[in-house]
């Protein structure tokens, strides 16, 4: 999340929840005019494969169906955005325990 207010989101919401399912971050650029789901995926290696490659087509198809029940739910009723965009958080662990974040915007 702080990836996303260093580039001047508003975050609008952590870990929503619902019946089908969780959305990690929804952002929205300062102007306004983007909505971001983003999908968190932490890994301590890449030995089983990349955060990224986590993220199947399978997950993608849940991570847009709860996005379509996070717009339908009135969280910004009335909000306009011209683009909604689905990205990808990979957090990792770097030297001596830091944790590095990779920003994939418009990953799907």
């Amino acid at each position: 999340m702080a990836w996303y207010r260093g580039a001047s989101y508003e975050v609008l919401d952590r870990n929503w929840r619902c019946t089908e399912g969780e959305l990690d971050v929804v952002a929205r650029s300062a102007d306004g005019g983007v909505l971001v789901f983003c999908e968190v995926k932490t890994r301590n290696s890449a030995v089983c494969g990349t955060a990224l490659e986590a993220v199947t087509p399978t997950k993608q198809r849940r991570v847009r169906r709860l996005a379509t029940l996070w717009l339908r739910s009135g969280r910004r009723a009335g909000a306009r955005y011209e683009h909604i965009r689905f990205d990808v958080a990979a957090v990792t662990s770097g030297v001596g325990g830091a944790l590095e974040v990779e920003v994939i915007e418009d990953a799907f």
